[in-house]
This record gives C-alpha cells, structure tokens and sequence, in this order.
C-alpha cells in the first residue's frame, strides 16, 4: 500500500496564495494567515483520519471551510488544496471547472452536506443542490 502525502501549513498558505491572486471576488481580500493553530489541527485531523484519500479530503475541505483559519479565500483555498491532495496522491477527483461548487463550497460551511456527500462529490461530480 503506498503511504499517502500530506499538505504541509506551508503548502496550504501558498494556496492561499494562489486562489486569491487567481479569483478575485473582493477588493478587501487578503492573503493572512488568521489562526496557525487551527490549520495545523486540520492537517492533523486529517492525518488522523482512517479511510482512503477521499475520506482525509473530505476532513481537509471541510476543516479549511469550516475553520476558516485565513482572512479570506477559505473555501477557494480549500478547494485548491483538495485538489492537490488527491492529485498528490494519484487519487482521481472528477470535479470539473463549474461555477455552481461555490454554491456547493458554502453547503459545506454552513453543515447542509455530510462528510458521505461531500465524498461522493469529490468522487463523482454529483452532489444535490444546496438549499436555505
């Protein structure tokens, strides 16, 4: 069984980065690192985590959405670091550029989803429409 790679606090600050020099939403946005403490405990959950690599995605997506340990670009750093997690770790993600994940982003943070739909998401693209 090959060892699965982690994101580094480092690696997901320069993510942070990257989403907010790429999607720019508001003039405010800045890239800070609010709370250390709570981006390592995220990794850390997610090192924690059994199950597969999708499992420890799901633990890494929520916790950066739900913590919120940046000043802006949570939910677009994220996803980004998602992404590179599975990409890392030769683990497929078949979700594909579409505008309507942020709506899916914002489910997330708010508790709409469970980790089981979140993982299905992440695997297959396929998630019911978050709803108010």
């Amino acid at each position: 069984m090959n060892e699965i790679t982690y994101p580094s606090p480092e690696q997901v600050i320069a993510f942070n980065h990257l989403a907010l020099a790429l999607v720019k939403v508001k003039k405010a946005d800045r890239a800070l690192l609010m709370n250390r403490t709570r981006l390592l405990q995220i990794i850390e959950e997610c090192i924690n985590h059994p199950g597969d690599p999708y499992d420890k995605a799901v633990v890494l997506l929520a916790g950066i959405v739900k913590k919120h340990p940046f000043a802006s670009g949570n939910r677009r750093t994220a996803f980004l670091v998602m992404v590179d997690f599975l990409w890392d770790n030769n683990t497929p993600c078949r979700l594909q550029n579409n505008p309507e994940h942020a709506r899916v982003l914002l489910g997330i943070r708010e508790g709409f989803y469970t980790p089981h739909e979140i993982k299905e998401w992440i695997q297959h693209g396929k998630i019911r429409p978050f709803k108010r």
